[in-house]
C-alpha cells in the first residue's frame, strides 16, 4: 500500500434522496479519467446497467438475493459489517471484500473494536477484509498490525483529499 491513488475506489452512497442517474455518470467519467473504480450504494440493478465497477452493500442491508445475481464479469460487490454474524451475511450476499468497522473511535460511534477485536473478526472469514472508521494518519502503524487489505476512510480523505500520498506504514 505504498501507493494508495493506484487502488482507491469510491462508493457513491445516498440514503436521503433518489439516485441521481446523471450525477453518477459524471462520477463515472471522473473515475475512469483518474482509473478509480466507482461502486453504487445498495442498488445492484443500476449499478450493473450503467457499466459501473460493481455494487457496495452495507451493514443495514441484510437481502439474501445478491448471491445469484448475473452481473458482467468484471463486476464486483462489497460490503460492510459489524460483527461475526453480518460477516456471514456479507459472505452468502457473496461479496468479495468486506469493510470491517468501526475499528477506531469515531465522531459517530464511541464504541470500536480497536486491532485484537478487528483481527479475530477478520479471521472468521476467507474473504479480503478492509479497515473502515476511524482511519487517522496517527493510527496506520495500527492497521500494518491487522489482518487487512487496505483501508477506507471518509473524513481522513475529505480532509487530506484524494491525491495524497499515504507512503508506507
Amino acid at each position: 500500500m505504498s501507493n494508495i491513488k493506484s487502488s482507491i475506489n469510491i462508493i457513491y452512497r445516498n440514503y436521503s434522496t433518489e439516485f441521481n442517474v446523471n450525477d453518477i455518470i459524471k462520477i463515472k467519467e471522473f473515475c475512469k479519467k483518474n482509473k478509480f473504480k466507482l461502486f453504487l450504494s445498495n442498488n445492484i440493478k443500476l449499478a450493473s446497467k450503467l457499466g459501473l465497477n460493481g455494487v457496495y452493500l452495507p451493514a443495514f442491508n441484510k437481502k439474501m438475493n445478491y448471491s445469484n445475481f448475473v452481473t458482467k464479469k468484471d463486476f464486483s460487490i462489497i460490503g460492510s459489517a459489524h460483527s461475526l454474524k453480518e460477516i456471514r451475511i456479507k459472505e452468502f450476499q457473496n461479496c468479495e471484500k468486506i469493510f470491517i468497522s468501526p475499528i477506531f473511535k469515531t465522531d459517530k460511534n464511541k464504541s470500536y473494536l480497536d486491532i485484537v477485536k478487528f483481527n479475530i473478526l477478520a479471521s472468521k472469514t476467507k474473504k479480503d477484509v478492509i479497515c473502515l472508521g476511524g482511519i487517522k494518519k496517527i493510527n496506520l502503524k495500527k492497521i500494518k498490525m491487522t489482518k487487512s487489505k487496505g483501508l477506507a476512510s471518509i473524513s481522513w480523505i475529505k480532509k487530506n483529499g484524494l491525491n495524497k500520498n499515504l507512503g508506507r506504514f
